[in-house]
């Protein structure tokens, strides 16, 4: 990878990061084109060999007998040749595989939201097969969590809400997600966020509403959950309370408050037991927050006729929550407690269930912990939200890395094909990402590649001046389109890379790839330039890749830690790729579509978004007569579309 130097310029850092751009520039055939070939019938000598042309065709349904609306990913592995083929469903949910030979096949189906389905299939002759394959719901993953990223947008709307709830200006926080609601009706973190604001207000029936909504889109959202079975308990709701609080203790075990809440929907129901053990967890994960969890620790105690504990506990309680609308059941109890101590009479028996039996007080579960999210202008680290995928598919990681690697070398040989128009947006955030700042520039864009053994080098070029003298805040960022560059065979062995399952991407299956800069060895992926020295920055992150084709369609990036010898506390990217249709939709590459990039540098929140469009081929193979973009002779890169500009800056 290429840097340029940087130097400071008015008391400012300079800043040059990630020179590396474009991305998997693959020729791609659609899935209309795979699925419309037929095979012809062999004649007989080619049938003595083997080759019959069998056409198998596969439909994939749901447990109505419905095509699935979504597409599903087609396993064809075959037992005689021990290999195995992909392929997605196209309309109609449907797929074909043409040219097969004789033999025993093994089909697999799986798709998000679904729990796959496995036949086996014997070919025997060269007629045409149909096999349909029924996939039926999966309860633990919901069908609309692949997609579940934030655009900036959305990110900023939820912000300003959270701000209006925590300032208490309910109708305000109300408005805006009612909208953003409207605009993004399948993102769970709205809907919660809009239950909540029902809740804050009382209207508990809209409230438990918005939440099932918000559970149905997300079936392991522990905060949606746990303010569900908050409401339960206020309505009195004891045994669907303690249903919904122990799907929440089981997707978010580490939270003391849905253990605290679980432990009081027990003690309605007599079960002192399971309400012990719950407000012990409480008081476990809460540190701190988790002495609330003493006042029901006390009361399972007393239930279970473990005074001199129950009382302990109760003190506990008291000590640290002098002023809480519960207080005076406390003291109540320890006082049951003190008057009986040692007795074992009928009396003490109902004295101390008389007073330990009383209801939580309505006070201390509405304004108990809510677990409102806080405000954030980054988007979540790869590592806080992992996004679903089927349950129990295995992943073949070393096919799906090896293949990823293969189209991202497409782009080597195809960047240099194509010129672009790049816009640049530029904005400086708030804590909450509000824009104080924003402004946005054009440019006409390509870029030239060269090798090294161990890494590849991507220069950009750009018609207008694009450096540190011209540029907001002094600060040049390039290359962050290129993130795909981490599967290329020449980078990938300085990251470690898991596969996670298979999950989607709007609605297309893709496998899921994690990977993270490995210790020992080189980092030449990204660094950040100051005063002309160069700091690698350590990247994290996790890949769509499409599970036929193995392209990159998106991948997110963030810092493996932070690095206080520069200043930069975070960094976050997100790089879109998808098809280009060129030179009259006759050529099909796979090219960057925008990157967007986070950055908390020297105490300032930076917000870039670089998006490219308008894609052009000026240069092709020899024998090709494609030139619709002039070129520069000496640089041998596109001349601006517009005549009035005549140089180009490479960076």
């Amino acid at each position: 990878m290429r840097v340029g130097p940087g130097n400071p310029v008015n008391g400012l850092f300079s800043l040059l990061a990630f020179a590396l751009l474009t991305a998997s520039f693959l020729p791609a055939v659609s899935p209309a084109q795979a699925s419309d070939s037929r095979a012809k019938a062999p004649d007989p000598a080619e049938t003595l060999k083997g080759h019959q042309g069998t056409t198998l065709r596969i439909s994939v349904v749901d447990d109505e007998g419905k095509p699935l609306e979504r597409q599903a990913l087609i396993k064809l592995h075959s037992r005689l040749q021990d290999t195995t083929n992909w392929q997605t469903t196209a309309a109609n949910s449907q797929t074909a595989f043409d040219d097969l030979l004789f033999g025993q096949y093994d089909i697999e189906a799986s798709a998000l939201g679904y729990l796959s389905s496995r036949t086996a299939f014997d070919i025997a002759s060269v007629t045409a097969f149909e096999v349909k394959l029924v996939l039926k719901r999966d309860p633990s993953v919901s069908l609309d969590a692949g997609d579940a990223v934030q655009p900036s947008k959305l990110l900023h709307e939820t912000n300003k809400a959270i701000r209006a709830l925590n300032s208490g200006d309910l109708k305000e926080a109300q408005k805006r997600l009612e909208e953003a609601d409207k605009s993004w009706p399948s993102n769970p973190r709205v809907k919660f966020l809009l239950a909540y604001t029902y809740f804050a207000r009382q209207d508990y029936e809209q409230a438990q509403t918005t939440l099932r909504q918000a559970i149905a889109l997300n079936v392991h959202d522990s905060r949606a959950l746990t303010l569900l079975g908050r409401i339960q308990l206020l309505q009195k709701h004891d045994q669907d309370a303690a249903t919904t609080l122990e799907r929440a203790v089981a997707a978010n075990s580490n939270n003391w408050v849905p253990h605290d809440l679980l432990a009081d929907a027990y003690l309605q129901q007599q079960d002192y037991e399971n309400a012990r053990r719950q407000a012990s967890l409480a008081i476990e994960h809460g540190e701190a927050d988790g002495s609330a969890a003493q006042l029901p620790l006390g009361q399972a105690l007393a239930g279970l006729h473990k005074n001199a504990e129950a009382a302990d506990a109760l003190r506990a309680f008291l000590s640290a929550h002098p002023k809480s609308p519960a207080a005076p059941h406390a003291q109540a109890l320890l006082k049951a407690l003190e008057e009986y101590k040692g007795k074992s009479s009928d009396q003490a028996t109902a004295a101390i269930e008389q007073a330990s039996s009383f209801q939580i007080a309505t006070d201390l579960l509405t304004s108990a912990k809510s677990d409102l999210p806080t405000v954030s202008w980054l988007p979540p680290n790869i590592d806080r939200e992992k996004p679903a995928v089927v349950s129990g598919l295995p992943c073949p990681a070393d096919q799906v890395i090896q293949g990823a690697g293969a189209t991202v070398q497409e782009l080597v040989t195809n960047v240099e094909k194509v010129a672009a128009i790049e816009n640049i947006e530029y904005q400086r955030l708030d804590e909450a990402g509000n824009s104080s700042y924003d402004e946005t520039y054009k440019f006409d864009y390509a870029a030239d590649i060269s090798h090294r053994p161990d890494v590849v080098l991507i220069d950009e070029y750009r018609v207008q001046r694009y450096d540190l003298a011209v540029l907001p805040d002094r600060m040049v960022d390039n290359g962050f389109a290129a993130l795909a560059l981490v599967f290329h065979p020449t980078m990938r062995d300085a990251f470690k890379m898991t596969c996670e399952g298979l999950g989607e991407w709007h609605g297309r299956p893709t496998w899921l790839v994690r990977f993270q800069q490995r210790e020992d060895r080189a980092n030449h992926m990204q660094a950040y330039i100051l005063g002309g020295l160069r700091f690698p920055v350590s990247l994290k992150g996790r890949a769509w890749i499409t599970a036929d084709k193995f392209q990159v369609v998106r991948i997110v990036s963030d810092m493996v830690r932070s690095m206080p010898e520069i200043g930069l506390e975070a960094e976050h990217v997100v790089a879109d790729y998808a098809p280009v249709q060129l030179h009259k939709k006759s050529m099909e590459f796979w090219l960057p579509q925008s990157a967007e990039v986070y950055m908390h540098f020297h105490g300032h929140r930076y917000y870039r978004k670089h998006t490219f469009d308008k894609y052009m081929l000026f240069s092709v193979d020899a024998n090709d007569k494609i030139h619709e973009a002039k070129q520069d002779p000496d640089t041998n890169v596109p001349k601006s579309t517009n005549p009035k500009k005549h140089k180009i800056w490479p960076v």
